[in-house]
């Protein structure tokens, strides 16, 4: 039996006892007659003496009635049985209506017992398949023990409803009854939304399913926070319920007066408001994957987690970074997981005394060998030009896209391709250029110097 379904019997159980023991004044008996000649108006009840009276439900009646039952049987058989059984044990409640309610009990206890019994075996008949949701298991386990808990609370209450009417007072309130009646509404309630809480398993287990037939890895993130949500909205409805079961306040007028309140509050807390509307933002925007690579205010890295107030992401250093959701959707954003393919933009320079021929071998060369390399799409051919003068090189651009995306795999490509450049002009004699800087010195072979003797006042220098 588990500890909820051990409270209310210990609660009930314990008021009983409670309140046996309490100083009650007895109504005095008024025949029909002299009820109905009574007709003087009352004066109103003060407002603490109404809040102390318990209301009168169908349960409360029938427990009436059998406690009427009870006594009628109690005088018919207290000549054969012995006038103990309509001795007064306290309260003026007799033994035969106290053993009578303590048998109901006993019963209360047996239909749990056996209702739990079969559906435990229910549940352990359904066969286990493995990579399967058994619905029925879920659904099972969810009624399981809220059913259980709104057995012994009630089954109790009803049990214990025809010793209610022994603990009222004279002026018509009864505490004992008044405290009973709060506690099977609240169990009765408990058990009601405990069901809805574990009732949630069932539909945070369905939502994972369409998670996983979606492309997207937000909305397996997107599927928890739903499921949180939903249980941190069902224990404040339920603790708002039972509250206002518990004391008799009217929760909407007290919400609607916390308006400057609430104000001032949503002033504070601006930011994380912010952050909430931030995190829905990237929930159904979706801009990125968890698991994507992306680049945002200068952080390069991988997204591991998004959160309700910011997003995690791993750097390529090893390094996390929390940034807040607010600033992510209001930021630039370069989703480098998102590109179709990884582009490879390089220039060789060779030297400034190559020939033309040798530099239209050069830029066949690299042609020939990135021709339908393993990469290739048919829309991104590569693309290889002498494009132009550098400071200290001719130029040939290389253009060159790979499929799919996939970093280490480009690596090992561009290596094979720079080498198989590197082997192929060595073999035809091509030299690559490296920062030089040429001096050209006077008087060389294609710079003759001449010289000029000037006069001074007519006499040579």
């Amino acid at each position: 039996m588990g500890v909820f379904a051990k409270i209310p019997a210990i609660v009930f159980l314990a008021v009983a006892l409670v309140s046996v023991s309490l100083p009650t004044a007895a109504a005095p008996t008024q025949s029909p007659s002299a009820a109905a000649a009574d007709t003087a108006p009352s004066a109103p009840e003060p407002p603490d003496q109404q809040e102390r009276k318990p209301e009168i439900g169908k349960i409360d009646e029938a427990g009436s009635k059998v406690g009427e039952k009870i006594e009628q049987f109690g005088a018919r058989v207290s000549n054969r049985l012995g006038g103990w059984i309509n001795g007064k044990v306290v309260a003026d409640i007799s033994w035969l209506k106290l053993l009578f309610c303590l048998l109901l009990v006993l019963v209360v206890v047996t239909v749990e017992r056996l209702l739990r019994l079969m559906i435990q075996r229910r549940i352990d008949g359904i066969p286990h398949i493995d990579g399967r949701i058994s619905w029925s298991r879920m659904i099972w386990k969810s009624v399981l023990q809220p059913l259980s808990l709104l057995i012994w609370v009630y089954g109790i209450y009803g049990a214990l409803s025809p010793l209610y009417g022994h603990f009222q007072g004279a002026d018509g309130t009864n505490l004992a009854h008044l405290v009973i009646q709060k506690a099977a509404s609240v169990g009765g309630l408990l058990a009601l939304f405990w069901f809805v809480y574990l009732f949630i398993n069932v539909v945070d287990a369905r939502l994972s399913l369409w998670a996983q037939t979606t492309e997207s890895t937000i909305d397996d993130i997107l599927v928890p926070l739903f499921a949180k949500t939903l249980r941190v909205f069902v224990v404040i409805l339920a603790g708002i319920i039972v509250v206002q079961n518990l004391t008799g306040i009217e929760i909407g007028p007290l919400l609607a007066s916390l308006g400057i309140g609430g104000l001032a509050v949503a002033l504070a807390a601006k930011d994380s408001i912010a952050n909430f509307f931030g995190t829905l933002t990237i929930l159904f925007d979706k801009p990125f994957q968890v698991g994507e690579r992306i680049v945002i205010d200068n952080y390069d890295g991988v997204v591991e987690d998004v959160g309700f107030r910011s997003t995690r992401i791993r750097l390529l250093t090893g390094h996390m970074v929390t940034i807040p959701n607010e600033k992510v959707v209001n930021s630039g954003l370069e989703n480098i997981g998102k590109r179709p393919n990884i582009r490879w933009l390089t220039n060789i320079g060779i030297t400034y005394d190559t020939p033309a021929d040798k530099i239209e071998a050069a830029v066949a060369i690299v042609r020939e060998i990135l021709a339908d390399h393993e990469g290739m799409h048919p829309d991104f051919p590569p693309r290889v030009y002498f494009n132009g003068f550098n400071d200290w090189s001719l130029n040939i651009m290389v253009l060159a896209w790979y499929h799919p995306p996939e970093y280490w795999d480009f690596q090992e490509w561009v290596q094979r391709t720079c080498l198989e450049v590197t082997r192929r002009f060595g073999a035809e004699g091509i030299d690559f250029a490296f920062p030089t800087r040429t001096l050209h010195l006077a008087n060389d072979a294609k710079r003759q110097l001449t010289l000029e003797l000037l006069e001074k006042n007519g006499q040579p220098l």
